[in-house]
């Protein structure tokens, strides 16, 4: 894989280590990460008390992006538990009750507890 010339280092870092297949706007992110400081979230929903593989990268470039000088923040919220899969599956999640959320989300805070200031 060749190296990417971008301006900063967050986005150099992802791209050479393949953590992107596309992007809206890349050069602008990219000129807005070498600017200052960018603030980035990802919300998992709480439906297990654990997070699986495919959450993976994603946890991964939380960490990088916090690597080079930006904020990350990890959501976890009840609302979207609850909701359900809008994925187009053909079955709908089974309810949770509150308590279940609550039980799955410290189950899940138990993996960012592991990664420093990643909260």
């Amino acid at each position: 894989m060749g190296q990417n010339s971008y301006l900063s280092e967050f986005i150099n870092l992802i791209t050479n280590r393949g953590y992107i297949h596309q992007a809206t706007n890349l050069e602008g992110l990219d000129k807005r990460c070498e600017s200052r400081p960018i603030t980035a979230y990802i919300g998992f929903d709480c439906t297990a008390d654990s997070l699986h593989v495919g959450s993976l990268v994603q946890i991964m470039m939380l960490r990088q992006l916090q690597n080079t000088g930006h904020k990350p923040i990890v959501l976890m919220g009840g609302g979207t538990t609850k909701i359900g899969d809008p994925s187009g599956k053909d079955e709908a999640r089974p309810l949770l009750s509150d308590q279940d959320i609550a039980n799955n989300k410290a189950g899940i805070l138990k993996i960012f507890e592991k990664i420093p200031k990643i909260r």
